[in-house]
This record gives C-alpha cells, structure tokens and sequence, in this order.
C-alpha cells in the first residue's frame, strides 16, 4: 500500500482558466517521488520541504498556473518507486516528476517515466549513465552529476598535497560515481578503497582497516544515516587527531550536522550552494527556510526549491501551454529563473554547469556549528560525461 498526501491546491483549480492563454492547461500536477522514510528519509524530507517553499513563494503556482503536488515515500527501494512511477503516471497523470534522492531508485523510475513523455527535473540523482549515452530529452537536473561534488574534494586534496589518502562509499552507482570522480583529479596513492553495504551503519571493521593503512586523509561518502552514524565513530576511535576528514556536500550537510554536533567542527566538505552564498534569492531562500521549518536549509532543500523554480519558470515561458512538449523542453533548457546557486545554466546533457565551493564545518557568529564557505574549487565545471551525449 502506497502512502500519497496531496500538497497545495487550492479552490482555485475551479476557476483556474488563464486570461488570454488559449488551450493552456487548467493546471500543473507534480508527482514528487522521494525517500521519507528509514535512514535516508531526511535527504527527501528536505527536497520535500525546499519544493514547498518554493511554491509558497510562487503562491501555489508554476508558471501562474494553480499546482498540485502528489508526494509518495519510494521507502528508497528501487521496485516500491517503480510501482508508485507508474500510478503517478497512469492513474494521477502527473505532468512533471521530481524528487527521487538516490541514484539506483533514479534508474529504476527512469525508463516508465521516459517512455510516456514526462518531464523528470531531478533534485539530486545525478547518475552517469543520463549524463552520457543514456541522455534523455525528458530528464533534466538541476542539482550536480553524480561525479562532480567528489572531483573537486579530489582536486582540493590534490592541492593540499595530502600524499596518502583512504577512500570509502557504498556499493551502489552514486558510490562508484564518487570515487571515480574523486579519482578523476586526486593523483596520490589511495591507500585503501572501500565499498560498503548500502544503508551500513556499524563501521568498526572499515576503521580498522584504514588505521592499519595509516592515510594522512581519509575521504568519504556517506549521505544520511551512513555519514551521521560513520562520522561519530570516526572521531570516538581517535582516528580524527591523525587523519584529516574530507566529504562531499552530502556528507558534511546540515541534516548531518544536527545529528553529530561538535564532532564534525574541521571536517572539509565541497558543495555547489551554501547557505552563505551573497546573493538576493539565496538570502531570501535561507531565510524563510528558517522562518517556516526552525533549522537552516541543507544542500537538498536548496535543490528541491530551486526544482520547482524551474518547473515555474519554464511553464510561464510556454504561458501554460505544457501539453506542448517540444516548446516545453527548450523552455527548460533556458532555465529562465533565479537559482539560489545565482546564475544557473544546463549544459546539452541537461546537466549544470556551475561553480563548486570548498566548505568547512565550523561554528558561525551565533555559535551554531554549520558549513562556512571558503573559497572556489572550479568555476563553471562541466561534468566528464556530457562528450557521450548525443542529443
């Protein structure tokens, strides 16, 4: 039995008819697919929040038409997100999809979703194979690919000149995506690299192997649970006064944060947005996060607002007309809106092309521990794949 619950709509679907627009839509449904329950949960949970947000700040509209948002938990399990794909798109005939956190969900939804001509505007999933061969006119990505986050540790480590490193990640394709990226840019000896089970979070034996590996650096992927439950035990065995603790934006985020504390002050992290960044969308965005939901937006939240931007913007380019699928698609790919990030572009492959920050965890003027920005990693990066793309 899946769970759906029903988000802004308002009575004004009854007279929703747009002045001057002939044959638009009489609205625009959303089917928001995400993880909201079990350790991953607060990476949907926070995409779910950020998209609220932003149809609060549009007024329960995308392109001034009224919005429905149909969300569903996918439990993080590739078949239950399948199953929930196909009555989304069959019984609810959901006009955009959204919202699926991990990468193995992500191209298991992929191919129902491409074959009925839905638009996917993915909010954080970023696999290689959409971002090369298996690029698809319907699948667009306002986050990162999945490579990008993990080749700017690397290049930032490779600039530090760390001359031995510790690897870690789960078993799944985002995993593989991150050390293959990491190892893209980082040119030093890996003394250790290790898959784990997907959803671990009793890592006593991995910790063992890389003391006996003695790195001066350990990087590691971990997002939700895995990196809360990874991080305490790191610095619980003392490993943190040898070894310097690197991660993407997914593992040092402000879910994270909250759930560790003062034990993640020092660890190095890379992001694509901050909650610092200087610019008027950004401030207005981390501010009402605050306001609205009494903690401080994460990288997914910032993801899941700017998602449904997209969707405004492009639906207000085609003055509602979205059954109108190949002016729809050029519309997204102008991305006329205001990113959060500040400019926003796509690349051919539908994937971002954008600047990379390196963070650090440390305390801010009002004494909370939370994710300072220090300084460009890449400007306008691409990611490795988008050659293979032939759209």
């Amino acid at each position: 039995m899946f769970r759906f619950t029903r988000l802004a709509v308002s009575a004004a679907l009854a007279s929703c008819a747009l002045a001057g627009a002939a044959h638009a839509a009489d609205r625009v449904k959303i089917g928001l697919l995400s993880t909201l329950s079990g350790p991953g949960s607060g990476l949907g949970l926070d995409i779910r929040d950020g998209f609220q947000l932003a149809l609060k700040h549009t007024g329960n509209k995308l392109g001034g038409l009224p919005a429905e948002v149909i969300v569903a938990d996918d439990q993080q399990s590739p078949e239950s997100a399948r199953q929930t794909t196909e009555r989304l798109l069959k019984r609810d005939k959901v006009d955009f999809m959204t919202g699926v956190v991990f990468s193995n969900v992500m191209l298991a939804v992929g191919q129902p979703v491409f074959e009925s001509k839905t638009f996917y505007i993915s909010a954080n999933a970023g696999p290689s194979q959409y971002a090369g061969e298996q690029c698809n006119p319907y699948f667009f990505n306002v986050a990162w690919q999945n490579d990008n986050l993990h080749e700017a540790v690397g290049q930032t480590m490779q600039d530090k000149a760390f001359k031995k490193v510790a690897l870690l990640a789960p078993n799944y394709p985002a995993g593989k995506d991150a050390l293959a990226g990491f190892k893209r840019y980082y040119k030093g000896e890996v003394t250790q690299e290790i898959y784990t089970k997907l959803g671990q979070l009793d890592y006593a034996p991995e910790l063992a192997q890389v003391r006996a590996s003695q790195p001066d650096a350990m990087y590691i992927f971990l997002p939700g649970g895995m990196g809360i439950n990874f991080i305490k035990q790191f610095v619980a065995s003392g490993l943190s006064k040898d070894v310097v603790l690197f991660g993407p934006g997914f593992s040092a985020n402000e879910d994270v944060i909250r759930a560790v504390g003062e034990p993640m002050l020092g660890m190095f992290n890379t992001s694509q947005w901050a909650h610092d960044l200087d610019n008027p969308q950004n401030k207005r965005f981390v501010a009402d996060f605050e306001k609205e939901y009494g903690r401080l937006p994460s990288l997914y939240a910032s993801q899941g607002y700017d998602a449904a931007m997209l969707i405004d913007g492009a639906v207000r380019d085609v003055k509602g007309r979205i059954e109108q699928k190949d002016a729809l698609r050029q519309a997204l790919e102008a991305a006329h809106f205001k990113s959060v990030r500040g400019e926003f572009r796509f690349n051919k492959n539908h994937y971002p092309v954008q600047d990379y920050y390196l963070r650090i965890v440390a305390r801010d003027a009002q004494r909370r521990v939370t994710n300072r920005t220090l300084r460009p990693v890449f400007k306008a990066h691409a990611d490795a794949y988008v050659a293979a793309c032939k759209m």
